[in-house]
């Protein structure tokens, strides 16, 4: 018996998001909206996106000893995250710079601060987290360093699931252990390397699975997904939202996934039903406060039977590639 459905071992930050017109150009100056912020970072988004679906969550993360870092934590509590593992100090809270246009699309800068910090005795040091989780869910805000030691920390019969975002080279043993590696189009080729891409999403799902991950989700924006393992590779179509602010989607889509399979769901469902959870998300404002509960998406999904899921996108932190009515791709 598991104490938590998903461990999250991650980034966590406060986001300084600002309301713009356009994207500025290298020199150039724009006008934004008042600037609002927000609980966020990669990590955190998963634990909280994963609790209001009712996963029993916990996260092991470190935030600042200051105001950023209360926000932080005071946003898991409310969810519901179990915040034992979430350390104090050793350097600012991580910041991410967050500009969203009309459309919905974000521009993203980070700034790690306390994240990059969490070590790899920190991990050792959670072993009995570990030991309790079901299913342990890991990005790359956070030192590489430490991410291969979540991977060598696995409890047996646990799974493991990465989002390599910002994307870097992995080592083999990582994609080993990966139960998915979930990549949009920009991750997939940092991992496979232009020169061997291939042309289709099927060609950068098959051959990121000849490098070692047991299975792999590539997220394709209004085109859906797919979802490929040894058993094959399968298409996850779209559904059709209206997008008012898509940070954080991505983040909604991972650990909705990640819950989903440790239930007991296969890969293609669940990563349908994190679709739908992630499609839900940017029709809020904001990250974490736009992330849906179980019963909100089950209405939406009652709402509209003759829709399909769609997934989270093209961009390389959280961007649905939205397909709407007024919405932008």
């Amino acid at each position: 018996m598991y104490d938590y459905d998903l461990l999250v071992v991650g980034s966590a930050n406060a986001d300084l998001v600002i309301g713009v017109e356009r994207r500025p150009g290298a020199g150039e100056t724009v006008l934004g909206s008042d600037l609002a912020v927000h609980p966020g970072g990669k990590g955190a988004n998963q634990a909280v996106a994963a609790a209001r679906l009712g996963a029993r969550t916990t996260l092991l993360a470190r935030v600042g000893d200051d105001a950023h870092g209360r926000l932080l934590l005071d946003s898991q509590r409310a969810a519901g995250v179990d915040t034992v593992g979430v350390l104090v100090g050793g350097a600012p809270t991580g910041v991410a710079l967050i500009t969203v246009d009309p459309s919905g699309d974000n521009s993203i800068v980070v700034s790690p601060g306390a994240n990059g910090r969490l070590t790899p005795q920190d991990v050792q040091a959670a072993a009995s987290l570990f030991q309790a989780s079901r299913v342990v869910s890991a990005q790359l805000e956070i030192p590489l360093e430490t991410v291969v030691e979540v991977v060598r920390s696995l409890a047996d019969g646990s799974r493991f699931v990465l989002n390599p975002s910002p994307p870097r080279p992995l080592p083999a043993e990582v994609l080993a252990a990966c139960d998915p590696l979930i990549v949009n189009e920009h991750e997939a080729k940092v991992i496979l390397g232009d020169s061997t891409a291939g042309d289709t999403p099927e060609d950068w799902a098959r051959i990121l699975l000849a490098k070692g991950p047991r299975s792999v989700v590539v997220t394709l924006g209004a085109e859906g997904a797919l979802v490929a393992s040894a058993q094959g590779v399968t298409r996850v179509p779209s559904v059709k939202v209206d997008a008012v602010d898509t940070t954080g989607a991505g983040d909604a889509f991972t650990a909705a996934l990640a819950f989903k399979l440790g239930t007991g769901s296969s890969l293609a469902d669940a990563a349908a039903y994190a679709a739908r959870v992630g499609a839900a998300a940017v029709t809020r404002e904001g990250a974490q406060e736009s992330f849906p509960t179980a019963a909100e998406v089950e209405a939406r999904c009652c709402a509209d039977p003759g829709d399909d899921p769609r997934t989270p996108g093209r961009g390389s932190d959280s961007a649905p590639g939205v397909s709407s009515q007024g919405g932008a791709q």
